[in-house]
């Protein structure tokens, strides 16, 4: 007589309460700290939590997300430190590939551990395509507010340039989060005050202020917003103080940098009309410019970048008609 194949017990049943909760915290963290809406984060979370066969209550605060999940094991809260200062959508984007593949059952729980500390470990775009889009960006901003020299625009480049590099580098020797910008946008004042001594700078001083605008960080007044919105007011609250503390920083090395020269920004810069031609490329390059400092995957630049040009050639013909 042979001996009766016993097959195994389901892996997600195999898993103990703590493995199925690091798992779904896990998942939730990438999302959370790379740039990722909190309502997607939240739903992201609950799909974990199905595949796994547990029910999922996620509490989302600045510097922590908490989990608790509750099975026929019974109730577990845990939590992880989770600070969304960042922004990665590459990393978003193979984190909901990988959750999509869990859910099908082309990847397995304990395979998706694996699968998930890879993607968190992934490395943002290289230092010499981040700082190539920091220059390109910077110079399509200043053509979409009309930048009328070729050497201003050659002087926002290598400014933009500089303070990517610094960035990059800063970033290596310390985690202050608010250290990078505040380097970048000082060495854009000091070129932009070396610019106005020597009458290579126009009254609306892009050389200096254009390099900054690459650092305002858009997607977390963005997520602050929606956070506001859906009653997550402490959530909310501390993602806008932490954009607006960012753009005082930001607004602080500038004014320092121009100060160490004596030059001023305008009060009240009289504005310049450009062809919309320019426009519409312009406003094109520097989406697809954020695109990359966010590292975004290539392929989904088509998307952004045409949606950043119909936006600004209906924004150039309302203003033509004002």
């Amino acid at each position: 007589m042979s001996a009766a194949i016993v097959k195994p017990p389901p892996l997600e049943t195999r898993m103990t309460r703590e493995d199925r909760s690091n798992l779904i915290l896990a998942f939730s963290r990438v999302l959370y700290i790379n740039g990722e809406s909190t309502d997607q984060t939240l739903r992201a979370a609950e799909r974990v939590g199905n595949c796994l066969g547990s029910r999922v209550t996620t509490f989302p605060h600045w510097g922590e997300l908490e989990v608790q999940t509750e099975d026929t094991d019974g109730r577990l809260i845990s939590s992880i430190e989770a600070a969304p200062a960042g922004v990665d959508m590459d990393r978003v984007a193979s984190t909901l590939r990988a959750l999509e593949e869990l859910s099908n059952g082309r990847l397995t729980p304990a395979n998706a551990m694996e699968s998930i500390t890879r993607i968190a470990k992934a490395p943002p775009a290289p230092t010499w395509m981040f700082t190539l889009a920091a220059a390109v960006g910077a110079v399509a901003l200043a053509v979409l507010f009309g930048v009328q020299h070729l050497t201003a625009a050659a002087l926002i480049f290598g400014s933009a340039a500089v303070g990517a590099v610094l960035r990059r580098t800063l970033a290596v020797y310390s985690t202050n989060i608010f250290l990078q910008p505040f380097g970048a946008a000082l060495v854009a004042g000091v070129v932009g005050a070396l610019a106005v001594r020597y009458e290579l700078s126009s009254s609306l001083r892009l050389v200096a202020v254009c390099p900054c605008m690459v650092l305002v960080p858009g997607p977390h007044f963005l997520n602050g917003m929606l956070d506001l919105i859906k009653g997550r007011v402490n959530l909310g609250s501390a993602r806008l103080i932490y954009a607006v503390l960012t753009v005082v920083t930001i607004s602080t090395g500038l004014l320092i940098g121009l100060g160490l020269l004596g030059v001023s920004l305008p009060v009240d810069p009289a504005s310049r009309q450009v062809p919309l031609w320019y426009d519409v490329m312009a406003a094109g390059v520097a989406v697809a410019c954020y695109s990359i400092f966010f590292s975004s995957p290539l392929t989904m630049l088509p998307w952004p970048v045409g949606v950043g040009a119909v936006v600004f050639h209906n924004r150039w013909l309302k203003t033509k008609h004002l």
